[in-house]
């Protein structure tokens, strides 16, 4: 299994702040997101929306090998002021 975690507004989105989901051997974050409602894996593809795997940032664009017991935490652009 893989742990989902959204944070912010991409929990409101999701309805829920985890998400585990079925992982087969070797599968890419583009075969997960394919597997969610499509307007939540549009927001999690966004450009400005960060990407950790197991704590560790990856960098934009990354296709991270994915194995089971991984997480995954998707963090929106963060605005304040």
């Amino acid at each position: 299994m893989l742990k989902l975690v959204f944070l912010g507004r991409l929990e409101d989105l999701a309805g829920v702040g985890e998400m585990l989901v079925p992982l087969d051997g070797g599968q890419t974050l583009s075969g997960v997101l394919a597997g969610l409602p499509g307007d939540l894996a549009a927001a999690l593809q966004g450009p400005k929306v960060k990407l950790a795997q197991n704590g560790a940032l990856l960098p934009p664009g990354a296709e991270p090998v994915l194995a089971d017991g991984d997480e995954l935490a998707f963090l929106p652009p963060v605005s304040g002021g």
